[in-house]
């Protein structure tokens, strides 16, 4: 018995590029085109109908681009493999399409062949990423995550607290210019320090001077 041949649609608002690709996956044994999308929101209605196994996206379309077509689609159909098709390659497509859900990702520079054999490794749960994609996402992942500042992590609150100190402020005076009770200042200075990692009121108030955080 024969296996079942891949579902594929395709979604491009260019209907050359959808005339090319359709004669392309024609010649291609084992893949069965089953639909055509000139839009996102088109695609998403006949990817319900046809429930493909693999989706060729395009990323620039008019009206509901790319992402956030990956986005829905996914949401209604898993299981489905989208493999975007693209001129583009820039950070801020690679990435949102990406965590959108796309599986694979391809220039519309690919050689016909290159494209039917990531149709294939795609069902076989196996993503296909072109050069400059790929080396892009491993350079995102190599760069260091940044460590929060201390001081981010100080309430809207507890700044304006910090400030007053800075200025030389006793707690009595924060607490009369900030209008709420002196065990409340106290509260405050004391998570200022425990989270800004000083000993004192001094300096805490050298802290807010060295990262500009004194001026209002």
């Amino acid at each position: 018995m024969s296996e079942q041949p891949i579902k594929v649609m395709l979604v491009d608002d260019h209907e050359m590029v959808r005339i090319g690709l359709a004669a392309v996956l024609g010649t291609e044994e084992g893949i069965e085109l089953v639909g055509e999308a000139a839009s996102g929101e088109e695609a998403l209605r006949l990817a319900q109908q046809y429930r493909p196994d693999v989706v060729l996206m395009d990323l620039v379309m008019e009206g509901m681009d790319g992402i956030e077509t990956t986005r829905r689609l996914m949401q209604i159909l898993p299981e489905c493999k989208v493999i975007v098709l693209t001129s583009y390659i820039d950070d801020e497509k690679i990435y949102p399409v990406i965590e959108a859900g796309a599986f694979s990702y391809l220039l519309k520079t690919s050689r016909a062949g290159e494209i039917a054999a990531a149709i294939r490794a795609a069902v076989r749960g196996q993503p296909v990423l072109e050069s400059q994609v790929a080396s892009r996402m491993m350079n995102r992942f190599r760069q260091p995550k940044r460590e929060p500042a201390p001081h981010e992590s100080l309430t809207e609150r507890e700044m304006e607290v910090l400030k007053l100190i800075a200025k030389g402020k006793s707690n009595q005076e924060v607490a009369d210019e900030l209008f709420i009770g002196i065990k409340t200042v106290k509260f405050h200075v004391t998570n200022i320090l425990a989270k800004l990692g000083v000993e004192d009121r001094t300096q805490a108030a050298i802290y807010a001077f060295k990262h500009g955080l004194a001026e209002d």
